[in-house]
């Protein structure tokens, strides 16, 4: 299906009692398919991932827009926008992950604040509520909007101005470099594309503090010691040395470097910034194409263990016979 028929046919599942099953029954039926294509090589490791973002989008702007409908009875008070971050808003999805989200409002014309506000906040907590929900037909997705400024005990949506006050005083460098993946999924792409102007700034300053990069490869180097990561050794595909992770890091330091000055570079997929930074000399092009072949290796196999039982895992099982049939 297309993403318009998958958005089209998740606004008309919101509209009926069995709203979340609906959703998860057209999230599934449109990951079969995605499965399907890939286990028999119509579609590559790169396409999965890029097909598996569309549907994640689709299934968000379908909710938020029959949602916003439903609770304001077609007359909002504020415009919202849904932020994809990471996987999602890179384009690089796997079967079972994580979809972290933020999300921005503004008031309409003639709406307050206050109003707008509790609103938004209305409307994305029952988003959330149809897509984490558990119903006969599993889950439509783990949506996650942790990535918010103050995590969980943050307020779930802000206006542009309440981001950047945020960003102005109490940000930490990871929340900066997360940004990096951000990209409008859903919602008002006008508010959307606001947001990002606004954010352009704190992912790219004009001068990078040498204590970011020592930050940011010091959290590389705690996730690699921690005891299950130690323990799986070289069956951890994603968290150890010379694992998905480590290209992800490799690609992100290079373009926190060299982006500021260099506007190519900010593309949100991790594959994309590495063809952008073999072909502007910053990564010598036979290192790129390895880490680009070993990156979609490493995720093909990742997808293969994800597909086994529908659950999330990075690690390759110690049993012959699994891995046989692996």
């Amino acid at each position: 299906p297309t993403a318009a028929a998958v958005e089209a046919a998740v606004r008309a599942a919101v509209d009926v009692a069995s709203q979340a099953a609906g959703i998860a029954s057209i999230r599934r039926r449109a990951t079969a398919d995605i499965a399907g294509r890939d286990l028999t090589g119509v579609l590559d490791v790169e396409g999965v991932a890029r097909e598996l973002a569309d549907l994640a989008e689709a299934v968000l702007s379908g909710t938020l827009t029959a949602v916003h409908a439903q609770l304001t009875g077609g007359a909002p008070a504020a415009r919202i926008a849904v932020i994809g971050m990471g996987k999602l808003g890179g384009r690089e999805l796997n079967y079972v992950s994580d979809v972290d989200v933020m999300f921005v409002h503004e008031p309409v014309d003639g709406a307050t604040e206050e109003g707008a506000a509790l609103e938004a906040s209305q409307v994305c907590a029952r988003l959330l509520e149809l897509l984490n929900a558990s119903t006969t037909m599993g889950r439509a997705y783990e949506v996650d909007p942790t990535l918010r400024p103050e995590g969980r005990s943050g307020a779930l949506s802000r206006t542009v101005g309440g981001f950047v006050a945020y960003w102005e005083r109490w940000a930490k460098t990871w929340e900066f470099q997360a940004l990096i993946k951000a990209r409008t999924v859903a919602g008002d792409r006008d508010l959307g594309a606001r947001w990002l102007a606004a954010a352009e700034p704190y992912m790219w300053p004009e001068r990078l503090d040498p204590e970011t990069i020592a930050e940011v490869r010091a959290m590389k180097a705690r996730i690699e010691s921690r005891p299950d990561v130690l323990r799986d050794g070289a069956r951890q595909l994603k968290l150890g040395p010379g694992g998905i992770r480590d290209v992800e890091f490799t690609v992100q330091l290079l373009q926190l470097v060299h982006g500021r000055a260099d506007r190519t570079l900010r593309e949100t997929g991790t594959i994309p910034t590495l063809a952008a930074l073999a072909a502007n000399g910053y990564v010598d092009e036979e290192d790129a194409a390895e880490l680009g072949r070993t990156y979609w290796s490493l995720r093909r196999v990742e997808h293969a263990l994800q597909l086994a039982n529908e659950r999330r895992t990075h690690t390759v099982p110690p049993e012959a016979a699994t891995q046989d049939r692996l």
